[in-house]
């Protein structure tokens, strides 16, 4: 695996609804196997099944090292309790979590609450960026050492180092501090897919992962560049931005027929990123986007699941690993070491510690 351009690879989960916590659980652990960076978990209120992050705090404890990253919607839910629930999914997995953020566009998903009318996805967008803030700022409430936990003197935390918020969004405020301790990662991951205006704005501006779909390697790139230089508009470091293409994986190729194709080789559908026919062309497929350095990786979405994702680690990610193109063990155990990506600093004890070592800060002396 190159030291410069380390590949990544993640895979989706989804699929016809299970309401079996063990199914999800023995693809987590597959997809461990072949140390790939995170599992993700779709969700909506428009389809039916079980708690995409409910399940995942499932799996945590039946995992080790896999990240874990549901879709949470921020149109009808709370951002209070959308970050204390992903805070807690990074707890409970010990740092492996991450959150696909996601909004609710149709009136019957509005119906379903009955709380407001349905909102143009500009809108909607705007908000979960507002909620991504929101989150993070509410994860910074606390510092990390803020918990005390003397017996002795009965203290439990540092009421110094919890920090109230008072976020004003468009349509929501929040004051904390957080209920939930700093998570582990400090900051969970957020993955954003930032194929599509608005989507690709808040991608720029919150996500560490933005998954993107394109035809060709061309407009992998294109979009990729696009991503970075609005992440560098927005005064984020764009080298910090992870770019993945999410490729539809269909590899019953002796079960089904073959789809039309872009190239000669491994078959790319001209509508999107669909890939059909052999775990060896789609190596050689993921091979050739990152030589032309398209992508930083790829969220593979097996169409089948309980199908194809032996054959993605057994067989893709096996020969990836044996072309010294993808690692063979995760290197750390928090999501964040699998991307790359460093811990945050905590946004107020930084200020505070400004504030203490400016040498404009103001003091006081007894007279």
């Amino acid at each position: 695996m190159s030291a410069i351009r380390p590949l990544h690879l993640a895979v989706a989960l989804d699929g016809p609804a299970r309401y079996d916590a063990a199914y999800y659980v023995a693809l987590a652990r597959l997809a461990e196997r072949g140390a790939l960076d995170f599992v993700t978990l779709g969700d909506s209120f428009a389809r039916p099944g079980l708690d995409a992050l409910a399940v995942l705090s499932r799996v945590a404890p039946a995992t080790e090292r896999i990240g874990l990253v549901p879709t949470v919607t921020t149109t009808h839910t709370e951002p209070f309790h959308v970050s204390t629930a992903v805070a807690t999914l990074d707890w409970v997995s010990r740092g492996r979590a991450g959150w696909q953020v996601d909004v609710s566009t149709t009136g019957a998903e509005s119906r379903l609450f009955g709380r407001r009318l349905p909102a143009p996805a500009s809108d909607l967008w705007r908000e979960a960026g507002e909620v991504a803030d929101a989150a993070a700022r509410l994860w910074d409430s606390w510092e990390d050492d803020a918990e005390i936990r003397d017996r002795a003197t009965g203290r439990f935390i540092d009421r110094d180092k919890l920090h109230h918020v008072d976020f004003e969004g468009g349509t929501f405020s929040v004051r904390g501090p957080s209920i939930v301790p700093r998570p582990p990662q400090g900051h969970p991951v957020i993955v954003v897919d930032g194929t599509a205006e608005p989507g690709r704005d808040a991608a720029a501006r919150h996500a560490d992962v933005a998954l993107i779909r394109a035809g060709s390697p061309e407009k992998a790139a294109a979009l990729r560049d696009d991503l970075r230089r609005r992440a560098a508009a927005h005064g984020r470091d764009p080298a910090t931005l992870r770019v993945l293409l999410t490729l539809v994986v269909d590899l019953g190729a002796n079960e089904s027929a073959r789809e039309p194709g872009l190239d000669s080789g491994p078959r790319l559908a001209a509508k999107g990123s669909y890939y059909s026919g052999g775990p060896v062309d789609l190596a050689e497929l993921i091979t050739r986007w990152h030589a032309q350095a398209a992508v930083d990786g790829f969220h593979l979405a097996p169409i089948a699941p309980h199908r194809d994702l032996e054959r993605i680690v057994n067989g893709t990610v096996a020969l990836l690993q044996h072309r010294s193109l993808f690692r063979t063990f995760h290197p750390g155990g928090t999501l964040r070491e699998h991307l790359g990506l460093a811990r945050p600093a905590n946004q107020y004890a930084v200020t505070e510690q400004y504030a203490a070592t400016s040498p404009y800060a103001v003091t006081t002396e007894a007279s």
